[in-house]
């Protein structure tokens, strides 16, 4: 199992030599990713949770990209409308380039309704706006010559196709936790990306469903990434709705082997807990929380949990 960290690139205690010095602690304790979350316009809904100064996660994850040498380095998750498929299938391709092959493409529709009203997009067809994107993208990265594509909503001609390190493209995990995201995922994926799903619902619920749509379809299983919230407590936390990652080590140690058990092959973990804006600032804490969890919980070395 391959263990990620999601970077915040937000809030009062976010500044480029924070998020230089946070790529360079994750690399240097032996984490095998560095991923960043994404939004364009900072509206009143999303303010709330994700305030200024907020850092792009491409130009973010380029700029890591010179500051680090060996982690992968992926978006959890871009929001795929927000931007024009051309564009964002050069930025993802150079990006790819750029990393020497070291880019994962974690996508998602989004939710923020006021921020697609802003930037212009249907709310409302945000899902099916979202696999045409894709299709679109993908068709201009495993294209030759010219590429023309005319979706349902995507629709260009004879545009040269963009070429990525990695081939045919770069890792896709599909994000979100609904229906919609697990059939896009098989469809456009190579993984399926939940965010804070319980052990119990993975196993009984999301899991059979992917299978099932993965035998309908006549494709692969895609692998199920998972992201999970990380919140260490001295003492064991016995509320039956205790999330996946919080309470004490050993807690937290039989939640990832119980995500071992599933076959999940990696986690995205996040350390920052809301409405704690001004924990943004607490780098020094979370650096211990990521030192601690590497030496009690996972054997970042062998990719297993401990």
């Amino acid at each position: 199992m391959k263990v990620g960290v999601n970077l915040l690139n937000f809030g009062p205690g976010i500044t480029p030599d924070s998020v230089a010095r946070w790529g360079q602690v994750v690399e240097g304790i032996g984490y095998h990713g560095i991923f960043i979350s994404d939004h364009v316009a900072i509206t009143p809904s999303v303010r709330e949770r994700y305030p200024e100064p907020f850092y792009d996660a491409l130009i973010t994850l380029s700029w890591l990209a010179g500051q680090t040498k060996r982690v992968d380095l992926g978006t959890t998750i871009i929001v795929l409308p927000y931007r024009h498929p051309i564009l964002l299938a050069r930025h993802v391709a150079n990006l790819d380039q750029l990393s020497n092959g070291r880019f994962i493409f974690g996508v998602g529709i989004g939710n923020a309704a006021d921020e697609f009203a802003t930037l212009g997009v249907p709310h409302n067809k945000r899902g099916p706006w979202s696999s045409d994107m894709l299709a679109a993208m993908k068709a201009l990265w495993t294209g030759s010559g010219e590429v023309t594509h005319h979706g349902g909503y995507i629709k260009f001609d004879r545009i040269s196709a963009i070429a990525t390190r990695q081939k045919p493209h770069p890792p896709i995990w599909v994000g979100g936790n609904s229906e919609g995201s697990v059939k896009r995922a098989v469809k456009y994926g190579d993984a399926w990306h939940p965010n804070r799903v319980s052990l119990a619902s993975l196993r009984d619920q999301w899991l059979p469903l992917l299978k099932a749509e993965a035998e309908a379809a006549g494709r692969p299983v895609p692998q199920v990434n998972v992201r999970i919230g990380m919140h260490i407590t001295k003492e064991p936390i016995t509320a039956a709705d205790r999330r996946m990652g919080t309470g004490t080590l050993e807690q937290v140690r039989e939640d990832v082997k119980g995500l071992e058990a599933l076959g999940v092959p990696y986690i995205v973990i996040d350390w920052y807990n809301w409405p704690d804006i001004e924990g943004t600032k607490d780098h020094e804490r979370a650096f211990q929380m990521m030192a601690t969890l590497a030496k009690d919980v996972f054997d970042l070395k062998n990719q297993k949990v401990r």
